[in-house]
This record gives C-alpha cells, structure tokens and sequence, in this order.
C-alpha cells in the first residue's frame, strides 16, 4: 500500500504544479495537521484515495469549517480495509492556556487513557499518526515544539510500525533528521509531505 502524508505547509510543487502521475498510485492520504482544508479537500479530489486527518495545533478552523471528504481520526483507531490500523492523536505541547489542540503531557495521557480499550478491541495499531513527535526524537526544545513522553510509552507497549507526525519544520534546525527509529517503530516527519510504501 502506498501512502501520501502531508503536514504543516502546502507545498506548491503538489497544490500549483499537480502532476496526476506522479500520485497515480497512491492508495491512502494521511495528514499530520496544520494545513487548510481547502488544501487537503484538493488532495482528496485530484488523488482517487480516502484522506485521514489530525488536528494540528493551528486547526482551530476546522471546529467551524472541517475539510470535506476527509475523515477525522482524531482519538480512535480506524481500521483501513486492508486491515492496517491507524491511531490518531493531533495536537501539540500546550504553550498557550485554553488554546485548542494543545495539551499537557498529563492531557494527552488522558486521551491516551481514554481509547485504550478501541486499542484492545483491535489488538493496538500499526501506524500512529500525530501532529507533535515524541519526546527527544524529533522534536524541538521550546515548550511549543518538545514532544509527548507518553508517545514513547505506547511505542514501548504496542510497537507500531510507524509514527508518523508534523509540526518540527525543517527550517527549524537542518540538523535534525527526518527520520528516527525507536524500539522497531519508523518515526518520519513527513512534512510538507513524504510518500512511502507500507508493506502488509
């Protein structure tokens, strides 16, 4: 299965410069957050494959205005009719107080807390899709941009094959690679946007 994952900026050489071909192949559509609706509602038309999204933590808009044809993972399991299971947690490290889509790490473990039985019900996950990273692997050190420890607790505990998440830009520091591995789990920052194939 091929997937394409976006997040955080859309890019022009897929929003102005779309070459059908080139995505001819694409089997499913995951964004990671932080991008207009309009933008993943262009995805889902020109790209014949279902769109999976989490919330960023700047998709305040999309509590008014959620992009069409797109399906709102956020804190379940969906199960892809190949039988892939997807996790969904978007979001980032509160910054700000009574933003929306940012947490505490005692927040997001409680969301976490919450789902665990759909995650029994379908024996964990293979892909965990997020907007934030985990903690240390990835992620920034301003509080805004640091990631979740409790991502590397459910790593330890269901090992997915992949996280894949947003929100660390790569102007942020070059330094940082865009992928990690932790305890068998790919991690990609798939931001503007990543394609990969996902071996059943």
């Amino acid at each position: 299965m091929n997937i394409l994952a976006v997040s955080d900026i859309e890019d022009k050489y897929i929003w102005e410069h779309f070459d059908k071909e080139r995505f001819k192949n694409i089997d499913l559509i995951v964004s990671c957050g932080d991008l207009k609706a309009s933008y993943l509602e262009f995805l889902v038309t020109m790209i014949p494959a279902p769109l999976l999204y989490v919330h960023g933590n700047h998709d305040k808009s999309y509590e008014q205005n959620p992009p069409e044809g797109c399906t709102n993972i956020e804190d379940k399991v969906f199960v892809h009719n190949n039988g892939i299971r997807i996790l969904g947690l978007g979001g980032s490290m509160r910054y700000r107080p009574f933003e929306s889509n940012q947490y505490t790490e005692r927040e997001m473990e409680r969301r976490i807390a919450k789902i665990r039985r759909s995650i029994r019900k379908t024996n964990g996950f293979d892909i965990l899709v997020a907007h934030s990273p985990a903690f240390e692997l990835g992620d920034g050190k301003d509080m805004a941009h640091v990631g979740f420890k409790c991502f590397l607790k459910i790593m330890d505990e269901y090992k997915p094959k992949y996280l894949l998440h947003g929100h660390q830009h790569a102007s942020y520091d070059r330094r940082t690679p865009r992928k990690h591995i932790y305890n068998g789990t790919q991690i990609i920052n798939v931001g503007p946007y990543y394609m990969f194939e996902y071996k059943v």
